[in-house]
């Protein structure tokens, strides 16, 4: 083994530590991001996006949003929950011009 390779139990403790150092809440925050672009890509509003079109998972994305949001209040500054309740706002309302002018029965 060169001194270049890390061994298993090396990146078990790197991992360790990593985890160690995170906390629920940045997980969460992260995972709304990711939720968030998710949702907004699959209402496939530009023609780029178009074939990404899942507007249930856009509702999921939603729904998964206003769920947590109520529980992370306790916990985030009120301006970073305010930050995304405006983009599930917004992904709402998306979501029902999408669903007005749905195509060919997509969804």
């Amino acid at each position: 083994m060169s001194s270049g390779d890390v061994s298993q139990e090396e990146l078990a403790r790197q991992l360790a530590d990593e985890l160690r150092k995170l906390r629920v809440e940045d997980v969460l925050v992260n995972a709304l991001v990711q939720v968030s672009s998710i949702g907004y890509r699959r209402l496939g509003a530009t023609a780029e996006m178009r074939e990404d079109r899942d507007l249930e998972q856009t509702r999921l994305a939603i729904e998964t949003m206003r769920s947590l949001l109520p529980v992370l209040d306790e916990f985030l500054p009120r301006e970073l929950v305010s930050g995304f309740g405006e983009q599930v706002a917004n992904l709402q309302l998306a979501y029902a011009k999408a669903v007005a002018e749905k195509p060919d029965g997509d969804g």
